[in-house]
């Protein structure tokens, strides 16, 4: 029986990869911080490993003697302490590839991001030879730009290694992003920046977990690729329909791309100057995730990996709006 460990299967993708290889017939560990995580990851199927990416020892035991491990967890916020954002998600990432390699474990599978490629401007069309902007503003994606390139550095030497970029994973289930959307109509401060006309990848989750299976099971070592669901949607479109599966509908209040900006680098230098708690009104990041193009060519994965979207935007946003009315 094959072998996996994950980090971050208390989380959206996590989980239901974790669900996906036990589907696949495959022995699972993995790291759980705390007893609901440990909880978490056993109902899914997986055996817990009490740690943290601080944690060694956790790390080597999850990792020893497994095809593949997979490092899904991350610090996936737009602001937070810049020291919580190198920890996890770059010195953790060194973690898991020096435990995987001490642990003589075969493959390393990367959960990356195409907010490794961020730096303000708009992403049209890229593919996997886009340079990563280990150089950007925005904590987030410069610390997965260098996580990333420690990734596809340790792949040599016995160890192999592969990076699945996906972009906004959404689907039920989603704990993270599509509560703080609703959280934000709910209270009046959703705005739709620069109008919301733009394009935009989206990737639903078990797109994403099709990718990492792929990464895990058919790509060359020390490889990279994105993975979506295909053509892009309109984002204002989706993201109002996404929201309206929770029984909530978006207003059409809108601020202007550049006002949005200016707005965003001046809240996160009042915080930073002013050390204010919580997270400024706007940050950088997240007008560029949701205010700016971001089209992704998706060909090579395609092409090299036979990878096809096994969920369509229909069938995921239907089981969204049935678990909603469970």
């Amino acid at each position: 029986m094959s072998s996996a460990f994950v980090t971050g299967g208390s989380g959206f993708i996590g989980g239901r990869l974790i669900e996906r290889l036990r589907s696949e017939g495959w022995a699972v560990r993995a790291l759980a911080r705390s007893e609901s995580a440990s909880a978490t990851v056993r109902d899914r199927g997986a055996e817990p490993v009490t740690g943290d990416l601080d944690d060694l020892p956790a790390l080597r035991e999850g990792a020893d003697g497994v095809e593949a491990v997979f490092h899904a967890a991350a610090k996936a916020e737009d602001w937070g302490e810049p020291e919580e954002f190198e920890r996890i998600n770059v010195h953790g990432t060194e973690n898991v590839l020096a435990a995987a390699r001490d642990a003589g474990a075969r493959r390393v599978v990367h959960v990356s991001t195409e907010a490794a490629l961020m730096a303000g401007q708009a992403l049209v069309d890229v593919n996997e030879d886009t340079p990563l902007r280990p150089d950007s503003p925005a904590l987030y994606s410069a610390t997965k730009a260098r996580a990333e390139l420690a990734v596809r550095a340790a792949n040599d030497n016995g160890l192999e290694t592969v990076v699945i970029r996906p972009r906004f994973v959404w689907g039920k289930g989603d704990a993270t992003l599509l509560p703080v959307l609703v959280e934000l109509v709910d209270s009046g401060q959703f705005r739709w920046i620069g109008g919301g006309s733009h394009l935009s990848a989206i990737t639903h989750v078990d797109n994403a977990v099709e990718g990492l299976w792929l990464g895990a099971t058919k790509a060359p070592a020390g490889s990279v690729y994105f993975v979506t669901d295909g053509d892009p949607v309109v984002f204002k479109d989706f993201v109002s329909t996404m929201i309206a599966t929770q029984g909530v509908r978006t207003p059409d209040k809108t601020i202007p791309l550049g006002v949005a900006k200016a707005l965003a680098a001046a809240s996160e230098g009042a915080w930073r100057r002013l050390k204010r708690p919580g997270r400024p009104p706007l940050t950088r990041f997240a007008v560029w995730a949701s205010g700016m193009e971001c089209t992704i060519d998706i060909s090579r994965a395609r092409s090299d990996l036979g990878y096809q979207p096994v969920k369509d935007q229909a069938t995921g946003l239907a089981e969204m709006r049935q678990a909603t009315a469970a």
